[in-house]
């Protein structure tokens, strides 16, 4: 499939020239129309930040009901979570109570800066996170029966939220926010070291929808490589992306999404990719990985997934499935070359699974208040922005 491009000095010349596009020679391919929607949302309002944030603050010391779900060598091992996990006890799970700090700290850098959540969000990250608690998290990590436990999702979220540390200390220099990344840089390098034994190791992409997918972890662990200057690592997951990823055609979106799925296996992998393609690389990676999408400007071609029953938690994945597809499609249409005619499709869609997955986080079920207001602050504050 090939496409036209009008680029913005072609489109201003045709403004001044007193015509419109409509009125510019037809080529022989379907003409390209500017999509009606441009862009993701950039601001959080101080509603939704202050519903979300809620969310966090309500589960990130609340210690039950919770999944410990690793390898013990010992009886001796079995514990309570917050002995086990003195940072991230809460919020049901580990990896969940890792980006409940991480939805706070993100509230904090770009939020209302005058929120009444404020001054409760840091006292509850001042007590959490602190280096005799780090100190035991790293214990857990250095136990002979680590194996691949949180990896490596869980793994990936680690490093988001001292990426965002790093960021806020960089650009606010908030001395909590340096306080807190201190705390966590033990645990964070051990994470980078395991991440680099085992990526080499890892013969193929982890094609999945839910925790082991490894296009949404290598995508976060990039970010977080790019924003901690770590060369290295950005190289190995840049090298492993392509080794993965760039011969991929045609790949099956019809079938998405799976009954559990929270994460899209194709759009991931498309928003993964576009943070090592140009814009005219990746438009022709993405002619043979998603040909189907529409040049319309619909919406339609890609429905919401649906939940039958909020109450249980697998299920409950497929709200945040349309969170993270949304995401996915704005960074795939923001990464293609300027006026791409797939733009107003993906847009589009990307603008009804945002008011669906929005709209699905509420604190009437612990199955998803735990976690899905972390996917809609990712998507809300653009935080995975080309």
């Amino acid at each position: 499939m090939k496409h036209i491009y009008l680029s913005t000095l072609a489109l201003s010349a045709l403004v001044f020239a007193g015509c419109t596009q409509a009125d510019a020679p037809k080529a022989e391919t379907q003409a390209v129309t500017a999509p009606s929607v441009t862009s993701a949302p950039i601001e959080i309002s101080p509603q939704l930040a202050d519903r979300f944030s809620r969310l966090a603050l309500d589960c990130v010391q609340k210690e039950f009901p919770n999944k410990i779900a690793r390898t013990t060598d010992t009886a001796e091992e079995i514990g309570r979570p917050k002995d086990l996990f003195p940072v991230f006890y809460g919020c049901f799970d580990w990896h969940s109570a890792v980006h409940g700090h991480w939805l706070l700290v993100r509230l904090l850098h770009v939020g209302p800066q005058d929120a009444a959540w404020r001054e409760e969000a840091i006292a509850k990250l001042d007590a959490n996170i602190t280096p005799e608690n780090v100190a035991g998290e790293l214990a857990n990590f250095r136990r002979d029966a680590r194996g691949s436990w949180e990896r490596p999702y869980g793994w990936a979220w680690v490093l988001q939220l001292t990426a965002e540390l790093r960021e806020m200390v960089k650009e606010t220099e908030d001395p909590h926010a340096a306080k807190w990344l201190a705390a966590l840089e033990p645990l964070e390098a051990d994470i980078v070291v395991a991440t680099k034994a085992w990526l080499p190791k890892l013969a193929y992409p982890i094609r999945l929808g839910t925790h082991n997918q490894s296009a949404f972890a290598l995508g976060l662990m990039q970010d977080w490589a790019v924003i901690a200057e770590d060369t290295e690592f950005a190289a190995l997951i840049e090298s492993r992306a392509r080794d993965f990823h760039i011969n991929d055609k045609n790949c099956p979106l019809a079938y998405e999404p799976s009954g559990e799925d929270f994460l899209s296996p194709c759009l991931m992998e498309a928003d993964l990719m576009r943070r090592f393609l140009s814009p005219d690389e990746f438009s022709t990676w993405l002619d043979g990985f998603l040909p189907t999408i529409p040049t319309d400007n619909s919406g339609d071609w890609l429905a919401p997934a649906i939940v039958k029953d909020a109450s249980d938690g697998k299920l409950v994945h497929l709200d945040g499935v349309n969170s993270s597809r949304a995401w996915n499609l704005y960074n795939v249409a923001r990464a293609l070359p300027e006026y791409d005619p797939r733009q107003g499709s993906l847009y589009a869609a990307a603008k009804i699974h945002m008011d669906a997955g929005v709209a699905a986080v509420s604190d009437e079920h612990y199955s998803g208040s735990h976690w899905l207001a972390s996917f809609a602050t990712y998507l809300m504050t653009d935080r995975g922005a080309p």
